[in-house]
């Protein structure tokens, strides 16, 4: 029995955007082992019949002592377990564990699910990782990346593997998240809904923002939410819009579904992407996406059709797009939102993407794949 042991930061990021292909692995016979600092969705792998082993991870910063640790630790696990393949994800498994399977001479996949703030910051910081990652991944056997643009940052920065392969994204598994009716709520309320994580780079800032704008000039006719949980230090600031009625902050919930299907429209201001998995989801639904011009969210949004696309952290520009929006009819956005099903299903079926990782895992164990 061949062995694949997955490296990855997050089990509900593995279970909820990958876990097509952890059970595609486990039916064409392989053993799957993965590695997490967490255990949210431990349950549901195990139940599939994959092993997890702990592994723990400071997912923000660097602290030389806990990464040299985690180097260890992985070299250990990938000696102990002798898999035949090892797959990473995130920065610090691509990283890390990256060097330790090229310093074990393991075959590796990794992919790059974004490029985070160290690519646009710059200086000190940026060359140290741009060098971790030269060292990391030049022994890789392939690169994933889930758009063009990480794709062609990487390799300006000669960041370089054996090979390169372009995805769009996890893709969306497309009967999970299925097609919704336009809700009819029986008032004249627009429903905006961001998901994700309260922090700045994900563009928090900007939405707030223009929920006190819309809600000056609409009153009661709209209304603004999050769903998620705080990762930097938004909990007061939040609290203080709730009281002022201009926002909801709806608690962290595994099933996000309920809510993106009585939604008008889902809301991305980030900064930066890999692939935004919300918008994939929110479009397999059959609602509108207002969100980022920017790599990882202009893919998926066809701006004027399937939904609306405005500037990175300008404020003005997200309030003139929900604006927009506002001014549409009700039968205007219920035909955004089968457009966004079309696009979806022809461009972003996960389905497609696992067939990927798989004729690539196929081929360095030099195994035949047939889809």
């Amino acid at each position: 029995m061949k062995k694949a042991l997955i490296l990855g930061n997050s089990s509900s990021g593995l279970y909820d955007f990958r876990n097509e292909l952890l059970k595609k692995l486990l039916e064409d016979g392989f053993e799957v082992v993965v590695s997490l600092p967490d255990d949210v969705k431990n349950k549901e792998m195990e139940a599939e019949g994959c092993r997890i082993v702990h592994t723990y991870i400071n997912r923000r910063g660097v602290n030389p002592v806990q990464d040299m640790a985690l180097v260890k630790a992985y070299k250990s696990l990938i000696k102990a377990e002798k898999p035949d393949i090892v797959l990473t994800y995130t920065i610090k498994p691509n990283i890390y564990g990256g060097y330790a399977c090229s310093r074990l001479g393991v075959p590796y996949i990794s992919t790059v699910t974004g490029l985070g703030s160290s690519f646009e910051r710059g200086g000190a910081l940026l060359k140290l990782i741009v060098s971790m990652y030269k060292f990391a991944l030049k022994k890789c056997d392939c690169l994933f990346f889930q758009n063009a643009e990480n794709r062609g940052i990487f390799e300006s920065n000669g960041i370089k593997a054996k090979k390169h392969v372009t995805v769009n994204g996890s893709g969306v598994n497309l009967k999970k998240h299925t097609f919704e009716e336009y809700p009819g709520h029986g008032d004249d309320i627009t429903r905006f809904l961001y998901i994700g994580r309260i922090m700045k780079e994900k563009g928090v800032d900007e939405y707030l923002e223009a929920a006190r704008a819309l809600h000056e000039k609409y009153d009661r006719k709209v209304s603004f939410a999050g769903i998620g949980y705080f990762d930097e230090d938004y909990e007061e600031r939040i609290k203080e819009c709730e009281k002022q009625g201009i926002f909801k902050m709806i608690p962290f919930s595994k099933d996000i579904h309920p809510y993106i299907r009585e939604a008008d429209a889902i809301v991305n201001p980030s900064y930066h992407e890999g692939m935004s998995n919300v918008l994939m989801e929110a479009s397999a639904t059959g609602r509108p996406c207002i969100a980022s011009n920017i790599s990882g969210c202009k893919e998926i949004v066809v701006d004027g059709q399937s939904g609306l696309l405005f500037m990175s952290r300008d404020s003005e520009s997200l309030i003139e797009a929900l604006d927009k929006f506002m001014n549409l009819s009700v039968e205007e956005r219920r035909d955004m939102g089968k457009k966004a099903r079309a696009h979806v299903e022809e461009n972003f079926d996960r389905q497609k993407i696992t067939g990927t990782y798989m004729q690539e895992i196929r081929r360095i164990l030099s195994l035949t794949y047939v889809v």
